[in-house]
């Protein structure tokens, strides 16, 4: 209970700070970055729109972790400009995101795997094969979206690096960071297949997934 507390103070901190950028950019004209901004905390919202409408329990860690993934990339990230004042602060991110698309894919085809109504059961190296292709095609796609915003709105959002204007490097390093951290997100979930009684970060949470949401496993 304490743990659960301490990750919806610091929820509540973060969107604490986006509504007063979304006051700042209101007082200065800032017109699209207030409207980003409030975007932004809709999206921190929904955790918990998911629990309450489809009571899809996430564990506290699983929140704070997305959401804090959404405040550093499209607040700092894009916002305050992070992706251009710090060097490494894109591949981070990209880093981060394979991790979260890792878990999430994991557990997609994890609740599939052992829901009574589908009739398929797939081995622990496939489910954690699929989460890891999840995640690197979820990461091709989102780089497939820069690509086109560049062309189509005049963005920057594939960084040109030295050498290299064009944005293919940046685009081939993030995809290589999304699938490192993938393929570490994976081998953790394909070592909880094999042995649920492990005890890193990743087993503990898809353990309190699995007992949080009894309906969506076989009893």
């Amino acid at each position: 209970m304490r743990i659960r507390v301490t990750h919806q103070r610091i929820t509540f901190v973060l969107q604490c700070l986006l509504f007063i950028e979304v006051l700042v950019a209101l007082w200065t004209q800032r017109w699209f970055t207030g409207f980003f901004t409030v975007l932004i905390i809709l999206v921190t919202f929904l955790p918990v729109l998911l629990e309450r409408r489809f009571r899809i329990h996430i564990p506290p860690e699983m929140q704070l972790l997305a959401i804090a993934f959404v405040f550093a990339s499209l607040f700092l990230g894009e916002v305050r400009d992070y992706y251009n004042r710090f060097w490494w602060w894109d591949i981070v991110l990209h880093t981060s995101s394979g991790f979260l698309l890792g878990i999430f894919g994991f557990l997609l085809v994890h609740v599939l795997n052992e829901a009574e109504r589908v009739q398929v059961h797939m081995k622990p190296g496939f489910v954690a094969f699929f989460a890891f292709l999840f995640a690197l095609g979820v990461g091709a796609l989102w780089e497939i979206f820069e690509f086109t915003m560049d062309q189509v709105a005049g963005t920057t959002m594939q960084k040109p690096m030295l050498g290299d204007p064009s944005g293919l490097t940046d685009t081939m390093w993030d995809l290589t960071v999304d699938a490192l951290g993938a393929l570490v997100i994976s081998v953790l979930g394909w070592r909880y297949l094999k042995n649920p009684q492990k005890a890193s970060f990743l087993e503990r949470w898809i353990g309190e997934f699995v007992e949080r949401n009894p309906r969506f496993f076989r009893k």
